[in-house]
Parts: structure tokens; C-alpha cells; sequence
């Protein structure tokens, strides 16, 4: 039976990108070792961390005067990292999800923190529009896309202030105006890469403004001089996201992924709209993430959940189940997701909804 990796993350990832991966654990470049063992200071890995970090650039078109971060510590440890290398005086956040509140929990150690808008009071189910940004904000942090909740901004917003993105589960999957940003990370485990490495895209000429003591390996600076090496990178998911990388360029970019991301989306949505069985948690269409689809069955076949998990599991939908904030179903649907792996979650509603 094929299965379908509908999971949230850690995510699939193209087959030829796990092969290829799998191939350097046995014998990288025929060279007789390992990538998981050769030094990350070798000739031998140093042209990974190179041409991964020069695709960053070029996929997204980052424009000069930025460098590309591979760093530990997931995009958790982010949360800390932008206020200590940012906040100044004042930084501004969205609160439209769980990560949010917890980047917006940790910057509160380090200085004024204003929620500028909140979709908390609605269990998250949209997100807020027309909100006034103060001008004198340090930054305005936002969570581009919301894994739990299932909502997503599809273009870069235009504020007067800069930007500050987390977009763990976005990133290459559309075009980016990374010259709005001072800085754009994320886990790379939803999009990009396994888990255990962070990517940092970062503005260099807006660092050094604050006035507090960063430890070594908090600040920014350190790891732009050492390009990524200061201390042992992470250098098989690195590998990973480089051989990801050139899937995404081979594959016609980011422009082909919002493309593909896009009709993966009206495949899954236009059958939750359909169905009888099953309604949408976002309360705004224009809201809807491409990237994680969170459904639930209406309140009259409610005792319905678990019969169609393991119905769905047995067809060879893995990792469907809702977050427990949420609850119901959610779909991920990353960049390696197919659009057959989307018609056969449908396939799979469509005859459920004919049992019942």
C-alpha cells in the first residue's frame, strides 16, 4: 500500500532528496566516509555549506547585504535570539498562533513588547487585518503561516515599520520580498530540511544597535564571521536542505511551488467544502494556509473522528490527526506533497462521506 506523509513536521521530503541523503550517510562523494562523520571543516563538507547557503540566496533572490544562517536550536531558540540582537527599546508582535505567543513571551525578557493585533479571542480561526502598526517599533514580528490553526499570509504584509518572519513552515513555498525583512528563520524541518537545523536569513548592517551584552553563541555577529562554523554545525540535515534546495531550483522555484502549493490547496479544500461530513476550522477563506489544511466533521457526525482516522490511516493517510489545540484533521501539504497524494486524501473522503 503507498502511504502519503501528510505530517506536520517533521515533513516529507522529495525521494530523490532521501536517497541522495541516504547515499552520503553510507559513502559522501565516494569519498570512503561518511557525511556524518568527516569534519565540518574539511574540504570535503565546506562546498555543502557553501553552495547551501548561495541557493538560499538565489531561490529566494536575497538581495545583497544579507547573509544565510545554518544554526541549532530550532526556531524555539530563535524566539530569544531576535529580541537579544534587535529590541532596542520596543518590538511590536502578531499574536495569531502558539508560536507567536511563545516568540512574543520571550521577547518581553528584554524589553517593551506591544501585541499590535491578536486573533487569540477566536481560538485563532483568522487573521487580523487593518491593524495599526506603531512607527516606533523596533521591528513587527510575524508568523507567516500557522501550523496548528491552518492560517497563512500569502504575501508579505506592508507596514511601516521592518519585518521580522518566522516562516518555519513557509519558506519556499512562494516568493518572498526578503528587502521588507531585517530577518526571516525558521525550523527547517516543515519545508526545507529534517529537524536539527535553523535558517537565519538576516539584514548585516542592523545588527550591533543594542546596547546589552549577547553571549557568543547569541549573537548574530558570531556566527556571520564564522560563516555557520563557529562551533559544529549540523551538517547532515545541512546536506539534506542543500540536496532540497536543488530539487526546488530544479523544479522551477518558487514561483512553480506557489503554483503547485496553490492547486494542492483547492483540491483538499474544495472537498471539505463539498463534503458533507466535513467543514474547515478558518473562518476566512482568503486566510487558509496552502501549507497545513485543518478540517473537522461537523457537530452531527462528531462521533465520526476516530472511525475516519483509522480509515484514513488504513487507505495510507499517515499523520492526519489534528493538533490537540484544534483538534479534527490536518492535512500538511508541503512542498514534496504530490497532487495524487492530495487526490487520494479526497478519494478517501468521498468514500467515507458514501458510508455515512
Amino acid at each position: 500500500m503507498k502511504k502519503y506523509n501528510f505530517g506536520a513536521g517533521p515533513c516529507i521530503l522529495p525521494r530523490e532528496v532521501i536517497e541522495k541523503t541516504a547515499s552520503a550517510i553510507l559513502d559522501f562523494n565516494g569519498i570512503g566516509l561518511s557525511i556524518a562523520e568527516i569534519s565540518h571543516r574539511s574540504k570535503d563538507f565546506q562546498p555543502v555549506m557553501d553552495e547551501a547557503m548561495a541557493l538560499v540566496k538565489e531561490v529566494l533572490n536575497v538581495p545583497e547585504g544579507y547573509s544565510v544562517l545554518f544554526l541549532g536550536g530550532g526556531a524555539s531558540l530563535e524566539f530569544c535570539m531576535i529580541p537579544f540582537n534587535f529590541l532596542v527599546k520596543k518590538a511590536g508582535y502578531l499574536n495569531t498562533g502558539v508560536w507567536a505567543k511563545k516568540a512574543m513571551k520571550e521577547a518581553k525578557l528584554f524589553g517593551e513588547v506591544v501585541e499590535v493585533a491578536s486573533s487569540a479571542g477566536e481560538n485563532y480561526t483568522y487573521l487580523p487585518k487593518n491593524f495599526d502598526v506603531p512607527t516606533d517599533l523596533d521591528y513587527l514580528h510575524v508568523t507567516t503561516n500557522n501550523t496548528i490553526y491552518g492560517t497563512e499570509y500569502h504575501k508579505d504584509l506592508d507596514v511601516p515599520v521592518r519585518l521580522i518572519g518566522d516562516m518555519s513552515s513557509d519558506i519556499f513555498s512562494r516568493p518572498v520580498d526578503v528587502s521588507k525583512y531585517d530577518c526571516i528563520y525558521g525550523g527547517a524541518q516543515k519545508n526545507l530540511s529534517m529537524a536539527g537545523v535553523t535558517f537565519i536569513i538576516i539584514k548585516d548592517d542592523v545588527l550591533g544597535r543594542v546596547q546589552r551584552e549577547i553571549p557568543t553563541m547569541l549573537d548574530y555577529r558570531t556566527h556571520i564571521k564564522k560563516g555557520s562554523m563557529f562551533n559544529t554545525p549540523p551538517v547532515v540535515p545541512i546536506y539534506t536542505a542543500l540536496e532540497n534546495l536543488r530539487w526546488i531550483k530544479a523544479n522551477g522555484g518558487v514561483e512553480a511551488m506557489e503554483k503547485l502549493a496553490k492547486e494542492r490547496a483547492d483540491i483538499v479544500y474544495g472537498e471539505i467544502d463539498r463534503n458533507k461530513l466535513f467543514r474547515g476550522t478558518v473562518k476566512c477563506e482568503e486566510d487558509r494556509s496552502y501549507m497545513n489544511i485543518c478540517f473537522v466533521l461537523n457537530d452531527e457526525y462528531a462521533e465520526l473522528q476516530d472511525e475516519f482516522f483509522k480509515f484514513a490511516t488504513e487507505r495510507g493517510m499517515v499523520g492526519i490527526k489534528g493538533h490537540r489545540d484544534v483538534g479534527g484533521f490536518r492535512a500538511s501539504c508541503y512542498n514534496a506533497m504530490t497532487v495524487e497524494g492530495c487526490k487520494a486524501l479526497v478519494e478517501t473522503m468521498k468514500e467515507f462521506e458514501a458510508r455515512h
